[in-house]
Formats: C-alpha cells, sequence, structure tokens
C-alpha cells in the first residue's frame, strides 16, 4: 500500500511538471532555444575575453558568426499579439513593437560589426572586447525594456 501511494505521488509530481513544461514547437519554445543558444555562445566568447577560457582566435570567430546567425533568428517568434502567460517577456514587446523591432535591429549590427572584426588574423582579444561589449549593450538594452526579471 505505502508503495502504491509513493507511485501515485510521483506520478503526479511528474504530471505536475509536465504541465509546466514549454511546448518546444511553440513559439515561445522556439525563441527561449535560440536565446538559450545565443547565451551559451556569448558565455563562452565573453569567457575567452574575461580569462576565464583560453582566447582561442579561431573559435571566437566561429562563435561571432553563429551569434550573428542566431540573433536574427528569434523576433519571428513574437507573435503580433501575446500568446503565453509563462513568457519572461513584459507585454511592452507587444504594446511597443516599433522600439522592440528597433533594438533587435541594433542587435543584428552589433553581431554583424562582431563577425567583421573577428576576421583579422591574427585575432586578439584587444581587437574584438570593443565589438562583444557593443553586443552585450545591445542585449542588455532589450532586456532591461522587454523583459521580465
Amino acid at each position: 500500500m505505502k508503495l502504491k501511494v509513493t507511485m501515485l505521488a510521483l506520478v503526479a509530481t511528474l504530471g505536475l511538471a509536465a504541465c509546466d513544461r514549454v511546448d518546444p514547437n511553440s513559439p515561445l519554445g522556439k525563441r527561449t532555444a535560440i536565446f538559450e543558444q545565443m547565451m551559451q555562445t556569448s558565455e563562452d566568447m565573453g569567457g575567452m575575453l574575461r580569462g576565464r577560457l583560453k582566447f582561442d582566435g579561431e573559435a571566437f570567430a566561429q562563435g561571432a558568426v553563429r551569434l550573428d546567425k542566431l540573433s536574427r533568428q528569434p523576433w519571428q517568434y513574437f507573435p503580433e499579439v501575446k500568446d503565453d502567460e509563462r513568457t519572461s517577456a513584459r507585454d511592452e514587446v507587444w504594446e511597443r513593437q516599433e522600439r522592440f523591432q528597433s533594438l533587435a535591429r541594433e542587435l543584428e549590427q552589433a553581431t554583424a560589426r562582431l563577425v567583421e572584426v573577428s576576421r583579422a588574423k591574427p585575432l586578439t582579444p584587444e581587437q574584438v572586447a570593443p565589438a562583444m561589449q557593443q553586443v552585450e549593450d545591445a542585449c542588455e538594452a532589450c532586456h532591461q525594456e522587454f523583459r521580465v526579471y
């Protein structure tokens, strides 16, 4: 009997956890996955610039290309109207679309500049640090206005 109650509790817990998950094929799931990839890529690149990881010019340049490609993808998964209450985006994303899109373009421009700077050979941290800071600043500007913390 005790095992049966424990199993029921486990099944109930797993069921509730599954209800809380985001559908990976939903707009929220897709943009969240892209943002997670962007964060992981920029974390590695930032780690190289801050001494947490050894600087590898080729790996940094590849990261810049990846980040640039990713920076152009999440915006298509923000529908015209808010679609999910679990989003970490503020309502202003949908209320101030022009500003939101403007900040998205600024990020895309910053990542494109980072790719250009990253083409230098040999690549040094000093060459890419200002461009990487612009990317980080563009991310932060959008988060400050449009993300719920």
